[in-house]
């Protein structure tokens, strides 16, 4: 069951653990950050809503970043 429970996690969440450990590598700031993020969202009762409002404003933020062109 283990197994079974560790394959599903890797295989719907490969891309946000890529970017932790990216972001986890710069700066632990951002770690603690999007830890908060999802203690929110799984913790209250409006978490999905968080959850939608931290996606749009974190792809601001890229799109933001990749026209810009600075990083």
């Amino acid at each position: 069951m283990g197994m079974r429970h560790g394959a599903y996690c890797l295989g719907c969440c490969w891309l946000l653990m890529a970017v932790l450990f990216a972001i986890g590598v710069m700066n632990l700031a951002w770690i603690a950050a999007l830890s908060v993020i999802v203690l929110l969202e799984k913790v209250i009762p409006r978490g999905l809503l968080v959850a939608r409002t931290a996606g749009v404003v974190l792809m601001g933020c890229g799109g933001w970043l990749a026209l810009s062109g600075g990083a």
